[in-house]
């Protein structure tokens, strides 16, 4: 009976090299995965400024008794998850044209919000309008 002359295994130099590049590929997928997960982050916490400030732009455009040209703020509320923040919003005259007794105008009104994401700080304008008596 012959010996087959055929190897059987790797050699220790094949080994090396699958593991290196298995090592490569292994880092470029875990630093695509970080990246992702940041972007989620910060998606999610914009998704939730946005929330916000549709609250509070909707709750101004229906309460009349708000004044006009004085700057509004308050905190965040803290159950909405996002770090610590601030809105400001302010309701100003858009269009006062023919404006006389009984004349209807239209207000602007503008939402800021601001929260801090890590070291950066974000902010969301939003704005609406409303029509009102002058």
């Amino acid at each position: 009976m012959r010996r087959s002359s055929a190897r059987h295994g790797f050699t220790l130099l094949e080994v090396l090299v699958a593991t290196t590049i298995l090592a490569v590929a292994i880092g470029a997928l875990l630093g695509s995965l970080s990246t992702s997960m940041n972007n989620a982050s910060r998606l999610t916490d914009r998704d939730r400024a946005t929330l916000e400030a549709k609250r509070i732009l909707d709750e101004m455009l229906i309460d009349p008794t708000l004044p006009r040209e004085q700057l509004l703020q308050g905190p965040l509320d803290p159950t909405l998850g996002l770090p610590q923040g601030q809105w400001r919003a302010q309701i100003t005259p858009f269009e006062a044209r023919n404006s006389g007794p009984g004349q209807r105008i239209l207000d602007r009104v503008a939402v800021e919000i601001t929260w801090t994401s890590g070291r950066n700080t974000r902010t969301l304008p939003m704005e609406g309008f409303r029509i009102a008596k002058p």
